[in-house]
């Protein structure tokens, strides 16, 4: 598991997958003990946050797909872990 970004108080990670095909690229963010995992479209995938927390991370979601995806082959390719800018300042 990796930390990639974090932001009031939201902390984002993401998990590598080797040798093990599955979802699309997405992150898990975790707030106060509940996560979500929501893809780099958009899509929730599974779990949610409280709704204001919800609303931060899907904005970054949608801000920052492409980054989302390069970190998502650095991690799963090269086992590379690229950091991204939270939402703060």
């Amino acid at each position: 598991m990796s930390l990639i970004s974090s932001f009031y108080g939201i902390l984002i990670y993401m998990y590598k997958e080797k040798n093990s095909p599955h979802n699309k690229p997405h992150i898990h963010a975790v707030f106060g003990g509940q996560n979500v995992s929501i893809a780099s479209d958009g899509e929730v995938l599974a779990g949610e946050l409280p709704r204001k927390q919800q609303k931060y991370v899907e904005a970054w979601v949608a801000l920052r797909e492409d980054e989302i995806n390069a970190s998502w082959i650095a991690l799963n390719e090269y086992d590379t872990v690229l950091t991204i800018k939270g939402l703060e300042g």
